[in-house]
């Protein structure tokens, strides 16, 4: 396991870079740069840049991509140096498609470098219908993965981020899926800080995580993209972070319309940024001018956040004329390597509880074999969420017919 070392000079020089790129830019464009879909500011040669992608097990919904069994299966390798491997190949063929993507100005959603993974919540509800992409149940295994998964996305290079991860959704964030939107969830300080919240404190302080991402619901009463706990006291202040903080997406409209603690989006907006939420991945702060007329938020607050987000493009390497990960190119992705590297993580993520001395099977033995069940012939189930395309798939039937020609 190779230590993470990052060059704190090069990283205030960015923020210094950023600090007078943000300097030169008009109030409109601040406020601009705080949405996912950020816009072109071409007279300071700022493209326009799409902050929401997705990586959760390979680079997701932008085309052809290794296909990496769900984050649950990872889990089950219990192998943290297996899983920074994954997360090194994942964000090689997340450069790859950048490259291929800038070169013809491809700037649109899931084109950009900043991956909205891994999910460290804490997977201890079975009607929480997102919990496959967790690391399961437990608070030490999910911080170990998640920190291992950040190196791999972000890689070890001295000045650059290769990508830039994010631990998500921060906090407590797990039950009915349903009710996520409105719900508080409840908990005491002891299973606060010995359950949900180790992993977000290891990948930020152990992981240098670029990136937190705030959760839906409400934790003791607060929305958590807009909570002083967790988004001031806990991670700015306590744990020292000092990367960007994203709304869930369309999660600041929640805290008018459905958790009901503010009245207005322009009132949503002054909790979210007044917290340190930098980014909305939704619509909502298209009220932040109204916000600040208003005088419920400051322009130094619009300015820091937008310095934060500038600071990360500035560390991905974006306005840089060249970064290491430049020579990445379209033939990585689903390449040999990567394959074999996926069929070893789905063989070691594959865990048998009990046998009874049933298995093996054996082929001479099997006259009659019934594949039985909704998911048999289905590809859904493969998938996961947040997932690529893969260039083959392998269905329970097509597997055991390739395997038992003759029966």
């Amino acid at each position: 396991h190779m230590e993470l070392v990052r060059n704190e000079a090069k990283i205030e020089a960015y923020r210094e870079r950023a600090r007078e790129l943000v300097g030169r830019m008009t109030l409109e464009e601040k406020a601009f740069q705080t949405v996912n879909g950020a816009a072109e500011i071409k007279r300071l040669g700022i493209k326009a840049y799409n902050w929401w992608n997705e990586a959760l097990h390979g680079v997701a919904r932008a085309g052809v991509a290794t296909v990496f069994p769900q984050a649950i299966s990872l889990a089950a390798t219990f192998d943290e140096d297996f899983i920074e491997q994954v997360a090194d190949a994942i964000s090689t063929e997340g450069r790859a498609k950048f490259n291929m993507q800038q070169k013809y100005e491809d700037t649109d959603i899931y084109k950009g470098l900043t991956f909205w993974s891994p999910n460290v919540n804490i997977f201890r509800d079975p009607r929480w219908g997102r919990g496959h992409e967790t690391f399961g149940e437990d608070p030490y295994l999910t911080s170990r993965l998640g920190v291992r998964f950040v190196e791999g996305l972000q890689g070890h290079d001295e000045n650059y981020l290769k990508a830039a991860a994010c631990a998500k959704h921060f906090a407590v964030h797990s039950g009915p899926e349903d009710l996520r939107h409105s719900f508080n969830a409840v908990v005491s300080r002891q299973d606060l800080y010995e359950t949900y919240l180790p992993a977000f404190k290891a990948c930020v302080q152990e992981g240098k995580v670029e990136a937190v991402m705030g959760a839906y619901n409400r934790t003791n009463g607060e929305p958590c993209c807009g909570s002083k706990t967790l988004m001031v006291d806990l991670l700015r202040e306590a744990w020292g972070f000092d990367g960007y903080f994203t709304s869930d997406c369309w999660a600041i409209a929640d805290f008018h319309l459905h958790h009901c603690v503010t009245a207005t989006p322009v009132e949503s907006v002054a909790l979210a940024l007044k917290n340190g939420c930098d980014l909305n991945c939704g619509n909502t702060y298209a009220h932040i001018l109204k916000a600040l007329q208003e005088d419920k938020i400051t322009e130094e607050e619009i300015r820091s956040s937008c310095v934060r987000l500038m600071t990360t493009r500035m560390k991905l390497g974006m306005f840089d004329e060249k970064t290491p990960f430049d020579d990445m190119d379209y033939t990585v992705i689903d390449c040999e390597a990567h394959r074999a590297l996926n069929l070893e993580a789905a063989r070691k993520s594959l865990v048998l509880l009990k046998n009874n001395g049933i298995l093996p099977l054996k082929k001479e033995k099997l006259h009659n074999v019934a594949v039985i069940g909704p998911n048999a012939d289905s590809v859904t189930p493969l998938n996961g969420n947040y997932h690529g395309t893969a260039n083959e798939y392998h269905t329970v039937l097509k597997g055991i017919r390739e395997a038992l020609p003759d029966v």
